[in-house]
């Protein structure tokens, strides 16, 4: 297996292995906003959370998925993340199915957790490409994700089909590993603003 569990510190958050241990602290983060009505989202409802957790850990013994629960500085579940999609031989990756608690967002957190996440995949896993991909409607994420560097690959049209019936279109973004230096730069600046 070329991705594996790992711990990623940084100053304001830790990523560890998503475990049901997180279960708690992630249900409350879930409650926190009402994050399951978003629609175009797949946020679990905070009675959702231990079989979302138990999926995404199906998923990882079976070699797409690393999931991990984002920890704030208190030590806090406040959400989840993953290495998804993981294309072992050709060394490619998602980062993706990640939402965070409603008072958490847009504190800085997802930056610094984005620049950990992607010095892991590009410096230690030696990844030629990271990919993220959300709803063509999720502007928020649409915005965040352009924020870090990542450049818009193209729509999949008509890609998935929503809890609601409804049908996904999905912007695709990358950064390639060449790209890594200025986008690491760019986000260790953001991280002293």
């Amino acid at each position: 297996m070329w991705a594996k569990p790992v711990t990623l510190s940084g100053q304001q958050v830790t990523l560890e292995p998503l475990s049901q241990n997180h279960a708690g602290d992630l249900a409350e983060a879930s409650a926190d906003g009402d994050l399951s009505s978003l629609w175009y989202t797949m946020i679990p409802a905070p009675a959702e959370v231990p079989a979302e957790i138990d999926r995404r850990l199906a998923l990882q013994e079976a070699g797409s998925m690393v999931p991990f629960a984002i920890l704030d500085a208190a030590g806090r579940a406040v959400g989840m993340t993953t290495y998804m999609n993981i294309d072992h031989i050709n060394q490619r990756l998602e980062i993706g199915s990640t939402w965070y608690r409603k008072s958490v967002q847009r504190s800085g957190l997802n930056t610094e957790c984005k620049l950990l996440m992607l010095r892991h995949a590009f410096e230690d896993l030696d990844a030629i490409s990271v990919e993220f991909r959300t709803h063509v409607i999720n502007h928020q994420s649409r915005r965040a994700i352009e924020r870090l560097g990542a450049r818009l690959d193209g729509i999949l049209r008509a890609h998935m089909r929503m809890a609601n019936g409804t049908i996904r279109d999905t912007a695709v973004y990358s950064i390639i590993a060449a790209e890594w230096p200025t986008v690491r730069a760019h986000l260790q600046h953001l991280m002293t603003r």
